[in-house]
């Protein structure tokens, strides 16, 4: 007897008067007396399609007890375990030894509940979600926002999240502090054991989780799809399949993508139809049409596919074709820097391109002008600065093509001749800000990045952006004592930003001191503060002066040498000189010698 059978003839044993009808099995609810008195029991409905991964899960149309599947429906009876299709005895359950304290939010709960108004109940039925639904979860108010209570395995909260109805990034947690850490933002956590050898969803947002509940769906669900990073897969490793649902953008799709891999070929990751928005996610799909939400979830799931960490054979070729095409392109072949030996030395501006110099030796100089000669080429460019403030640097890039010092300009002191260079710089400068943005954002994120690097070429409709990051030391960290780690896994992100979205980054780094000094040659070993650096760049560079930057005089000629020190494609070694256009704000690049 193959095990779908044996599911089929356990719950026709235990369930008196059932009915096989279209593959599904109804019967009088067993557990409506026990949990709402001597009122007309409710439908129990167990599914029995052998071609659906929720073969073998019951639910009562009462909702008197939460679903599951036949594991779950022999404890509620009280059956012997032995007897009930797919029991392994030996099995090991992590955190079921657990010790929980004996205070607890239970009653607190049951208050918030209480206070669940109309009017939110009323916000809730334009997303398909119904007060039955609201009832079950145990979802309250305390007046202000909502309350989702994180009930543990031993059926007591906790902990709590608080929401705001209108704003969800306004949030906090209520309760022991203990409870409310990653390791325990697991929203009806309880589920996973009633979908013990069944299927369970997973979901990013506790009120897309309601939805998924109101179609008759057993799920979970994390605040946020970063939380999955700290999801023990061990958690869910008796449940036979996990559909992956997260919010319909890039950041939310890697973090499945990573638990997946975590997990193994058990996971779907759920896809949104073609075209959809972004962020969108169930609520905001249900508000568009509840009456076509079970459809559109019911196709996802047929759609998705077991996951793998590898693209299809065929996908793969297309893109590499793809890729091919682009790179033979116009747009791509545009990415060059302006200067024509560096271009020769990298061959543009693609990948990770990062530069070292000692202090004073012109590195931003070098790369705002880079940055704004690609703007007036329209190319899209973006300046991270955490140096020089968006002021100077206009006023450099003024200087520059106005050959003017800035001195001269904030006082107007410029003869005719420098009025009218003045007058075409301006109109070159506005022509520049269309396509260059300089961000001062001191709680600069990966995700932002993203987000402003989509932004931009939504803005200017082109393939390609350029990302400049003034200085990579500067990046803003969540704990200043993990500046090391913090500039790694800043490496890591612009690594898969630049593998995702296609950017092209030029990245300004600090030098090492040995003893004080700086190296005299320069070496891949001369960065400061990152064993990743050697890996991550496509191309690390250092600029490296001919002349004393701290001098009491300054030099006539100030002549800096550019040097390849490392390339994934390139041959490394000397690029070319760089004259200092003294103090028009400005590099030349130079013959050796010249």
């Amino acid at each position: 007897m193959s095990t779908s059978e044996a599911i089929g003839r356990f719950y026709q044993a235990h369930l008196p008067g059932a009915a096989l009808h279209n593959k599904i099995l109804r019967a009088p609810c067993p557990f409506c007396a026990t949990q709402a008195g001597n009122r007309e029991a409710g439908e129990l409905v167990v599914l029995l399609n052998q071609d659906s991964f929720f073969y073998g899960h019951f639910r009562c149309s009462r909702r008197c007890v939460p679903g599951g599947f036949p594991l779950h429906f022999a404890r509620l009876l009280g059956l012997p375990l032995t007897g009930v299709p797919g029991f392994e005895p030996d099995r090991e359950y992590p955190g079921r030894d657990r010790q929980y304290p004996a205070a607890n939010l239970n009653q607190e709960v049951a208050n918030f509940c209480d206070k669940l108004t109309e009017e939110l109940e009323a916000d809730f039925r334009r997303e398909a979600i119904s007060p039955e639904v609201l009832h079950e979860m145990r979802i309250g108010s305390n007046g202000r926002y909502l309350v989702y209570p994180y009930f543990q395995a031993n059926g007591s909260c906790y902990a709590a999240r608080c929401v705001h109805p209108e704003r969800e990034d306004d949030s906090f947690w209520y309760g022991d502090e203990h409870f409310y850490g990653p390791e325990f933002q697991l929203f009806n956590a309880e589920e996973i054991d009633r979908c013990e050898n069944g299927c369970l969803f997973v979901v990013e947002g506790e009120r897309n989780l309601l939805v998924l509940r109101q179609l008759g769906f057993p799920g979970i669900a994390v605040p946020g799809a970063a939380v999955l990073d700290e999801l023990d897969p061990a958690r869910l490793q008796w449940v036979n399949t996990i559909f992956l649902l997260m919010r319909n953008n890039v950041e939310s799709e890697a973090m499945a993508r990573s638990f997946a891999t975590r997990c193994g070929f058990k996971v779907r990751i759920l896809r949104w139809p073609e075209g959809a928005a972004r962020d969108l996610d169930l609520c905001q799909m249900a508000a568009e049409n509840p009456a076509a939400v079970g459809k559109r979830v019911a196709l996802m799931i047929r759609s998705a596919r077991a996951f793998s960490p590898f693209p299809s054979p065929e996908l793969e070729f297309h893109r590499f074709q793809e890729q091919l095409v682009r790179e033979g392109g116009e747009s791509y072949r545009k990415l060059h820097t302006g200067f024509a030996r560096l271009d020769a030395a990298i061959g543009g501006v693609h990948g990770i391109n990062i530069l070292g110099g000692t202090p004073k030796a012109g590195k931003s100089t070098f790369f705002i002008q880079v940055a704004s000669d690609m703007a007036l080429r329209h190319i899209p460019v973006i300046y991270y600065d955490f140096e020089n403030g968006r002021q100077k640097i206009y006023l450099r890039i003024l200087g520059r093509l106005a050959r003017l010092r800035t001195d001269q300009i904030r006082l107007g002191d410029m003869d005719d001749a420098g009025r009218s260079r003045y007058d075409q710089a301006v109109q070159r400068l506005e022509a520049c800000l269309r396509w260059l943005r300089v961000v001062n954002d001191r709680k600069l994120s990966p995700e932002i990045m993203r987000r402003h690097i989509d932004f931009i070429r939504n803005e200017t409709r082109a393939d390609y952006t350029v990302v400049v990051v003034d200085s990579l030391h500067k990046l803003p960290f969540k704990d200043i004592s993990q500046k090391r780690s913090g500039i790694d896994g800043w490496l890591r992100q612009l690594e898969a930003i630049r593998d995702e979205l296609g950017a092209g980054f030029l990245v300004i780094s600090e030098l090492e001191r040995k003893d004080g000094q700086f190296e005299q040659h320069p070496q891949l070993g001369s960065f400061k503060g990152s064993g990743d650096i050697g890996y991550s760049a496509d191309n690390a560079m250092v600029l490296s002066t001919r002349w004393d930057p701290f001098a009491d005089e300054e030099p006539d000629s100030r002549v800096n040498e550019l040097w390849l020190v490392a390339s994934r494609e390139h041959p490394p070694g000397r690029v070319a000189e760089y004259r200092l256009d003294y103090p028009f704000w400005g590099f030349i690049e130079q013959e050796h010698g010249k």
